[in-house]
């Protein structure tokens, strides 16, 4: 039995506690979260290796996962465009059942390995995919990893369980990924309900794989998202800020810039740096790899 299908000696009586020491108890072991995610940190940092170099040849990030772990997969990769400013095929997420699954449980999705291929039909030899599952097994996301594999994909799993290679879809299939991520959070609080400690892991391991990985494609400089995309009020305001810190300029020469370059702050941020034009600047970026690092030390 995976270690997140089993009893916590902790909780026994927790449904006679006060919802204050519920409260407490809960918090107690998400704390432990953070040492199981430190413990992974060395496999999860060769994974953002791979995703770099998935997307410096043209290949997109996949993620694959049931239940919880798909719509966590889903709520990473929609992040991705705004926080980056990278295209929307970038990063795709796949969860069993399809859309109707974001809302709503579907009966037997986890399970339907023919859809877990059939899912994989979009896959390329430049792609990346990570497949999300707490105990390791889901059979659609088991099944999504070998017809990726087949494909000439690079494939991982993040599980929260000690995992055996090869993994075993069936009697008769051997599922080998590429790598495998291990964050063992334990039993949880209420038994086998992993929207709890692993779905915590899930969410922290990949907002540290995205962003990783976004930073050392160069869409982060000295800490700052420069890639942001001003789609609004506030990120406007963002925008202009980052201008503003970068380059020294006071908030209506941001303003300025941001505009000729019709706003993307990285763009505003070479025209006022160096002097420049946009399409001097445009030139500056594509030939520096996208680096600001490149272009202002």
């Amino acid at each position: 039995m995976s270690t997140t299908e089993e009893r916590n000696p902790k909780s026994g009586n927790i449904d006679v506690l006060a919802v204050e020491r519920v409260l407490e108890l809960m918090n107690e072991e998400d704390a432990a979260v953070i040492h199981a995610v430190r413990a992974a940190i060395p496999s999860l940092a060769k994974a953002v290796e791979e995703a770099v170099s998935a997307i410096r040849r043209g290949g997109r990030i996949f993620y694959v996962g049931a239940g919880t772990s798909g719509r966590i997969g889903l709520i990473d990769a929609a992040e991705m465009p705004p926080t980056f400013g990278v295209s929307h095929d970038l990063f795709r997420a796949v969860i069993a059942g399809g859309d109707a699954s974001i809302r709503k449980s579907v009966e037997g999705a986890e399970d339907d390995v023919d859809a877990g291929r059939d899912s994989a039909f979009s896959v390329t030899s430049k792609d990346m995919v990570i497949g999300i599952s707490a105990s390791g097994r889901a059979p659609f996301v088991l099944a999504f990893l070998d017809t990726a594999r087949k494909r000439g994909a690079r494939t991982w799993l993040m599980t929260c369980n000690r995992t055996e290679m090869p993994l075993f879809l069936d009697d008769s299939t051997m599922v080998m990924p590429d790598g495998i991520v291990e964050v063992v959070t334990g039993p949880e609080v209420i038994a086998g309900s992993t929207r709890l400690k692993a779905g915590t892991a899930a969410k922290l391991v990949l907002n540290m794989f995205s962003s990783a990985t976004m930073i050392r494609i160069g869409k982060v400089y000295r800490g700052l998202m420069v890639d942001v995309v001003p789609s609004n009020k506030k990120l406007v305001q963002r925008a202009e800020g980052i201008i503003m810190e970068i380059t020294g300029c006071t908030r209506e020469e941001a303003g300025r810039y941001l505009r000729l370059a019709e706003m993307r702050p990285k763009v505003a941020i070479v025209m006022k740096a160096r002097g420049v034009s946009k399409e001097e600047a445009w030139d500056l970026l594509r030939n520096s790899g996208d680096s600001l690092r490149e272009i202002l030390g």
